[in-house]
Formats: C-alpha cells, sequence, structure tokens
C-alpha cells in the first residue's frame, strides 16, 4: 500500500462520474478431486454438465436473494448528512434520532440537513457529540417517527472473505450500495491531517475491496446477516500517481463505533475510550535542515500519565516501548497499539541530553 486518504465529505457540486468495475464473485466452490471430476463428467457428459449450471444457477439467484433482502433491510438506515461545505453519510444509531457518523463528516458544524430515507425533504440535525481522535461523531434529528435503525453486529467475528456491502451516499449519489470482500482485519490506520481532522488514529480498522468513494464516509459496511459491521472511512491512495488505489478501502469497526457512540449519546463525549495516551499537547520536531526529529512537549497534563512520569514541557519524544517516534502520526500509530495503564519505556531529549522514563499510559478521552 503506498498510502492512506481519507474519502470524506463530497463537496456540494457536479461531479464527473468515475467508470464501474464489476466483481465477479464466485459463489460455487468444486470440492471434488480432479480424478472423480474426470469420472463424473464421464459417465453423466451433457446431463452432469447441465445439472451443474443449474445448481449453479440456483446458487446465483439465491445469493441475489441475499444481496437484495439486506439491501431493503439496511439501507433505510442510512441517511445523507449535509454541511455548509460538503457531505457524507450517517446511519441510523436509534429511535431517539441519533445518528453515528464519522468526525470528518461533521467537522466543525453543529448543526446539519439530513435526508432521511422515504422523505420528501431533509430536516435538521444537531451535534451531539464528536471523537476527532477516533474519527466518530453522533448528531441527532428530533420529532421524526418511524425511524428505523439499524442493527450493529459482533465486528470481532468478521472473517476474511466475508461478503459485504458499503452503503452511503458517494460522489452525493444517494442511496448507493457497492459490494466487495473482508480484505483484513485489524489494520492500524492514521488519517492525514487536514482542516477537519487533526489526524486521527484507527486502531482495528477493517479493509474491505467495497469501493469507497468521498460521501461514503460515516455510511455502513453491512455483512449478508444484515448487520452493520464498520462505518466506512477511508481509501487507499497511490502516492506515485495521484489516483485512487481501487478495492482498498477501511471502516471502523463496529464495536468501537457502539462503545463510543453509546458515550457520546449519553453525555456528549468519551471518557472510556480504550486507548492509551500519554495526557500530553505535542508538535512535531524538525531538524536544521527540516528533517522530522520527534515530538515536542508543548503542555502537560496535570496528573497525567507522563506529568506522573516526569516528563516536561520542551522534552523531545524520540521512542515508546522502542518503537521510533518522528511525529505526531508516528506517536498516535504507536499509541493505539498499547493498552491503557500498560508501562512501556519512553526515550526523550531534553536539553541536549538523552534519557529514559517508564511511564504508565493514561486513556484518551474527548474531554
Amino acid at each position: 500500500m503506498d498510502g492512506i486518504r481519507r474519502r470524506p465529505r463530497t463537496a456540494g457540486r457536479p461531479m464527473t462520474l468515475l467508470g464501474t468495475a464489476v466483481l465477479s464473485v464466485a459463489v460455487i466452490c468444486a470440492c471434488s478431486d480432479s480424478d472423480s471430476a474426470n469420472q463424473a463428467a464421464t459417465l453423466s457428459g451433457t446431463e452432469s454438465a447441465g445439472s451443474q449450471a443449474g445448481a449453479g444457477g440456483s446458487a446465483g439467484a439465491d445469493l441475489e436473494s441475499q444481496y437484495e433482502a439486506v439491501i431493503k433491510q439496511v439501507l433505510p438506515s442510512v441517511v445523507e448528512i449535509r454541511t455548509s461545505t460538503g457531505l457524507g453519510s450517517g446511519v441510523i444509531y436509534d429511535a431517539a434520532g441519533d445518528i453515528v457518523t464519522n468526525a470528518h463528516v461533521v467537522g466543525d458544524a453543529e448543526t446539519f440537513q439530513v435526508q432521511l430515507a422515504n422523505r420528501p425533504s431533509p430536516t435538521e440535525g444537531k451535534l451531539v457529540g464528536t471523537f476527532p481522535a477516533g474519527d466518530l461523531a453522533v448528531i441527532k434529528v428530533s420529532g421524526e417517527k418511524d425511524l428505523r435503525p439499524a442493527r450493529f453486529g459482533n465486528s470481532d467475528q468478521a472473517r476474511l472473505g466475508q461478503i459485504v456491502l458499503a452503503m452511503g451516499n458517494p460522489l452525493g449519489l444517494s442511496s448507493s450500495v457497492t459490494n466487495g470482500i473482508i480484505s483484513a482485519t485489524g489494520r492500524t490506520l492514521t488519517e492525514p491531517q487536514s482542516a477537519d481532522s487533526p489526524g486521527a488514529t484507527l486502531p482495528d480498522s477493517i479493509q474491505t475491496s467495497a469501493a469507497i468513494n468521498p460521501g461514503n464516509s460515516g455510511g455502513a459496511l453491512v455483512n449478508l446477516r444484515g448487520q452493520v459491521i464498520g462505518i466506512p472511512t477511508l481509501a487507499a491512495t497511490n502516492q506515485d500517481s495521484g489516483g485512487a488505489a481501487p478495492g482498498i478501502g477501511f471502516a471502523i469497526p463496529s464495536n468501537t463505533v457502539k462503545r463510543i457512540a453509546d458515550q457520546l449519546v449519553k453525555s456528549g463525549k468519551v471518557t472510556d475510550s480504550g486507548r492509551a495516551a500519554l495526557g500530553i499537547q505535542a508538535s512535531t520536531v524538525t531538524d536544521p535542515v527540516g528533517g522530522v526529529a520527534g515530538v515536542g512537549v508543548v503542555s502537560v497534563v496535570s496528573g497525567g500519565a507522563a506529568a506522573k512520569a516526569g516528563i516536561q514541557v520542551g522534552d523531545i519524544i524520540l521512542k515508546i516501548n522502542d518503537a521510533a517516534v518522528t511525529d505526531l502520526q508516528s506517536l498516535s500509530s504507536v499509541l493505539a497499539q498499547l493498552d491503557v495503564g500498560q508501562t512501556v519505556p519512553v526515550a526523550i531529549q531534553r536539553n541536549g541530553s538523552s534519557r529514559t522514563v517508564q511511564v504508565t499510559l493514561g486513556e484518551l478521552t474527548s474531554s
């Protein structure tokens, strides 16, 4: 993979549609060994071939029916979210009108135009809370009846090769569906920094071959049981060409979504993220020739992990748990793979001299 970029909100303007790639899905697996298969062909001739073709058609029809049933069930739970600067997608979380989406979809906005399924016109949504470090947010629509909350599944049960559907509003095309498989699980990704995001780090992400395009962010990655197992948020790009890398998209796992969304719905903030933190504000430090040289500590949270370990403003963090820290993104990536309460060595530079301190990691919060 050459690089990762967010496939964020689609700007509210006409766009040129991209060509559609056709994904061929194998629906029948031939389990016979070659000798048995040859013998069956010799004995049955064209009748055997015809029976196999019929079985293949039946299996294809069954899979098609599954697709149709899942889309009919889940698509009414997927909404379009518009701000003054762009659009994205969201998923109805509960019957009270709470909608989960990406933090980069809401950006700095506090009110939104939300297009619900089977509604003639959009309704107003208001921000409930946001967790930029995990690229998640909750907004709410009020006074709407007959909302259909999505069913969220257990993302820990996601399997390689599992068929999934991505539902959202890519390129502003409302209620669009793409298909693919789960290509990998457990990816740790860092989003690029932008005006809408400080560069969120996303642990345990699901990689999928289902097409993820601008406007898909905040939508639903769904299994064939009709369960949301992820929230699409990123797609890969080829840094050499600057174009998209087809078939490489990423979603925040549903177990993470539920953990964060429940807290945002309840209190508008996150205090139990399950993610490790140092308890500092920091910035990337460059060397005399402009190369990155580490992460400089700008401020230290009183009573936080760094403060308890003696880390001071002006220190430069070079390594955590023997993993190099060169900039803010690498700092976030290293911490995302560690545990709250874990004690790790942190190599720092202070006034030109190096030292190592032991830090018992705290918990990342939005408060």
